[in-house]
């Protein structure tokens, strides 16, 4: 059964995030996004959801979840949707999260392949801030989040460090002025293409964001209570190990392709 759950690819797509987040909010979606995921309307839906905070760890793919299911306690214990999704090709970093937030493929949003320009198709941002709403990015240095959907009037928050990312989504949580809070960490994508998927050092790295997120979590519990919130942890693709112990991602295969992602309402 692994075998062959490892040749499918899940049914439902990545392009329907952020029709999805932008419904979540009341919202109109950005302008040329799919169609938001029916499950998500449903899950969402009647529950006057009027903050989001989505965290985007680097890499994760399914089979990592299907494997190591309790490295993904904290997360489990904080949402209360499994959302398995299909990203988009190629599966690298910038794509992937352009199409996130954009909801629309890579020949309509424009990044092909891994590069970094700033996206100038419409995305979950531009909605927000046309709505009157104030979303953020919390990102670290050259990443992708970091440099993508930028030239927006919103704020931007670069730090070093994937642990400064996250304590300063903490501060901005206890500021409770966004509506929208998008925090990256690409700490378990850096280390698993040294050390491998399943590398010491890259499951490490895996716990570590299960942690982050539940603090994130725990963040929003304490300081957002005058607030209904989805929270989100929203990969961008998978990865796979390659000759020699690394590992890698970009190809149409289904450790690269499906991902996990997973909702709750706090």
């Amino acid at each position: 059964m692994a075998d062959l759950l490892n040749e499918l690819f899940c049914p439902l797509e990545l392009t329907g995030i952020a029709a999805s987040i932008t419904a979540a909010l009341g919202v109109d979606a950005p302008q040329q996004a799919e169609p938001a995921l029916e499950i998500m309307q449903k899950f969402t839906q009647d529950k006057n959801i009027d903050r989001v905070l989505m965290y985007n760890p680097d890499a994760v793919g399914l089979w990592l979840f299907g494997k190591h299911t309790d490295y993904f306690t904290p997360v489990m214990l904080n949402t209360q949707l499994t959302l398995p999704l299909k990203t988009v090709m190629p599966s690298v970093t910038p794509v992937c999260f352009a199409t996130m937030y954009t909801g629309a493929v890579p020949d309509v949003h424009g990044i092909k392949a891994y590069r970094k320009p700033v996206v100038k198709t419409d995305s979950v941002f531009d909605a927000l801030i046309r709505a009157g709403k104030k979303p953020c990015i919390v990102s670290t240095g050259e990443d992708s989040m970091s440099k993508i959907f930028l030239e927006r009037e919103m704020d931007y928050f670069i730090v070093g460090t994937p642990d400064e990312a996250n304590a300063k989504a903490v501060e901005l949580i206890k500021e409770d002025k966004y509506d929208l809070i998008c925090v990256y960490n690409g700490n378990y994508d850096s280390v698993m293409h040294k050390v491998g998927p399943e590398g010491e050092e890259a499951m490490q790295a895996l716990k570590h964001n299960s942690a982050a997120f539940e603090m994130l979590a725990n963040a929003v519990k304490e300081n957002w209570k005058n607030h209904t919130t989805l929270i989100g942890y929203a990969p961008d693709h998978g990865c796979h190990e390659v000759d020699g112990g690394s590992g890698s991602h970009g190809l149409d295969m289904a450790e690269d392709m499906n991902i996990i992602h997973f909702y709750g309402v706090i």
